[in-house]
């Protein structure tokens, strides 16, 4: 192809003729780039803004490449020439999502509007390959100017905020105006257009709603955050501090929920030298609902400490009070009481992973199951019982640790967490606890489950 020549007086006076535009699409393309960077240094996808920052930018890109200056170039490449013209076509997408996701161009879902979409890319991609063509124009400005002006309509409609409707029709009209004026007198007449400075204050109309909406947005999570940090402390006001200091009994937890709150619990219903009953209960779901129900097995136990010596009795008075109340969530629970005077321990559990138990090197299962509390209106849960030996340590923990997945996809499974328990035999009850539940978050670092330990050392110090 021949290469033109152009004077430097045809490059000035073009860009003369074309500062405005330029300064104009340099403006836009500056406003897609903050919305992009602010969802970036948010790391937050505010659709709004994404898509709001590619209307912009593609016009701004369209701009550029429809001025003199960048005609001179555009002469020389047939490619580039289509790919101008192309982007034209591919503006109205993003402008059309913009306003969907905003709520003034109908549902998510409506298929006119995906009609719409087709169009365009069937435009775009007939110019790549025919190259531009009146037609292509033709359709291209009907199927825009008819939706702006049912957008405009649709807007006397919309139950939102008086200032973002006021801003929209503000700038949506004068975009159609001038838009329509270019298209008919301008046309004719050769004027100057006035369409990009009518995107200009629609665009900054549409950034004013998506300013004040993810502003909105962030006070809405601010404020929820604030909430989650109280029931945070709520909750971890309800758990227990530690177990005291006592002859016979050394007792610690580990404790991470999933979230800010969690459906995990643990309690000493009995702390003393000669006695201590351990409870541990895992509410099904995640989240504030899990933690309310927590509290209320907390409660529930709480309230029937006269049974804190008789695990089955327990959970059974515990299952009585909570079935039906609990909207369908259930809760799997295990309680331990150990008597230091006649070195026994009594096990029962509802639904709950069985309790491990290490002595003298070996680590073993204590299993006594019934159905998960809420779950049925049962009236009996067993015991299991156990002589007590100087040393034994054992340990309820919720299913969090064993069915921990690390990249793979592989679970902790029982065998590791058995392995990990032997490991601290040497250990006293809170390392114990603390290198547990080290060894599952080394193995899968972001939880995707409540994850409770709770470490029981029988010291004999009583013991005849």
């Amino acid at each position: 192809m021949v290469q033109a020549q152009y004077t430097a007086d045809q490059v000035l006076h073009a860009f003369r003729h074309d500062e405005a535009y330029l300064f104009l699409g340099s403006a836009f393309v500056t406003v897609g780039a903050v919305c992009v960077g602010y969802c970036f240094l948010r790391r937050r996808f505010e659709p709004l803004l994404v898509w709001l920052a590619a209307f912009a930018g593609l016009y701004g890109l369209r701009l550029w490449l429809q001025s003199s200056l960048m005609g001179f170039e555009l002469a020389r490449s047939l490619l580039l020439t289509r790919i101008s013209v192309a982007i034209n076509f591919l503006i109205p997408i993003p402008g059309f999502t913009f306003l969907q996701i905003a709520g003034f161009a109908g549902r998510t879902k409506d298929r006119k509007l995906w009609r719409f979409r087709v169009v365009f890319l069937i435009l775009v991609v007939a110019t790549l390959i025919f190259g531009p063509q009146p037609l292509f124009f033709t359709i291209n400005n009907i199927v825009v100017t008819i939706f702006l002006w049912i957008l405009f309509f649709r807007s006397f409609g919309k139950q939102i905020g008086s200032r973002e409707l006021a801003a929209v029709r503000i700038g949506v009209l004068t975009f159609v105006a001038l838009a329509l004026f270019d298209n008919t007198v301008g046309a004719v007449w050769g004027l100057y257009r006035f369409e990009p400075f009518g995107f200009a204050i629609m665009l900054g109309a549409f950034g004013y709603m998506a300013a004040r909406r993810t502003l909105d947005r962030e006070v809405e999570l601010g404020e929820i955050q604030k909430e989650l940090e109280l029931a945070r402390n709520i909750q971890q006001s309800i758990l227990p501090a530690g177990f005291p200091n006592t002859a016979n009994f050394s007792v610690a937890a580990g404790y991470r929920p999933m979230n800010s709150v969690a459906g995990d619990l643990y309690d000493f219903l009995l702390a003393s030298d000669s006695e201590a009953g351990l409870l541990i209960a895992d509410v099904s779901g995640h989240g504030v609902p899990a933690a309310m129900i927590a509290a209320m097995v907390k409660m529930c136990a709480n309230s029937r400490r006269a049974q804190a010596a008789q695990p089955a009795a327990l959970l059974r008075e515990m299952n009585t009070a909570l079935f039906g109340s609990t909207h369908g969530e259930m809760i799997t629970a295990a309680y331990l009481y150990l008597n230091a005077e006649s070195h026994e321990m009594c096990y029962a559990a509802a639904g709950h992973p069985a309790m491990l138990l290490l002595r003298e090197g070996n680590v073993s299962e204590i299993v006594e199951n019934g159905l998960p509390l809420a779950a049925a209106a049962l009236d009996s849960y067993r015991e299991k019982r156990l002589a007590l030996k100087t040393g034994d340590r054992f340990l309820l923990y919720t299913d969090g640790l064993v069915e921990a997945r690390n990249g793979a996809g592989d679970m902790f499974g029982e065998d590791r967490l058995n392995q990990s328990l032997a490991a601290t035999a040497e250990l006293p009850a809170e390392a114990a606890a603390a290198q547990i539940m080290a060894a599952v978050e080394r193995w899968s670092a972001e939880p995707d489950d409540d994850r409770t330990a709770l470490v029981c050392d029988y010291l004999g110090a009583q013991e005849a």
